[in-house]
């Protein structure tokens, strides 16, 4: 590795090759990261052939460098903005019982009341 690169970085770079698993991205003459197939783009990819070509020139984000390794990976769906069906809403969360209590309150009740008539009409006593 030549330069120092830093996680959270924003750098422009060039795809150097394409894998099932990934697009390997040249950072500078000496430096080369990965971008996993998961850091393409929101949603799912198949083939990141239908995302990338050797020789595009990308942006990338760095996710983690690992000095030891040579190794740095990197992300594009990072830049990106996410899609509204990937934000998490923000509501308070109801327990189990208390969703039970508010939709099915009624099915319940009504069992309840209807018992005493079942066994009364069933004759058995």
């Amino acid at each position: 590795m030549g330069k120092k690169f830093e996680v959270g970085e924003e750098l422009s770079g060039k795809v150097t090759g394409i894998q099932p698993y990934g697009a390997f991205v040249a950072l500078d003459d000496d430096t080369q990261g990965l971008v996993h197939i998961s850091e393409i783009t929101y949603g799912f990819v198949k083939d990141i052939n239908e995302y990338l070509s050797v020789g595009d020139e990308v942006k990338v984000k760095v996710l983690d460098v690992n000095e030891a390794a040579g190794k740095i990976s990197l992300s594009m769906k990072a830049l990106l903005e996410e899609p509204e069906a990937y934000q998490k809403v923000n509501r308070p969360r109801k327990s189990l019982q208390d969703r039970v209590n508010e939709h099915d309150a009624e099915g319940f009740n009504s069992l309840k009341d209807k018992l005493k008539d079942w066994i009364d009409r069933s004759g058995y006593q």
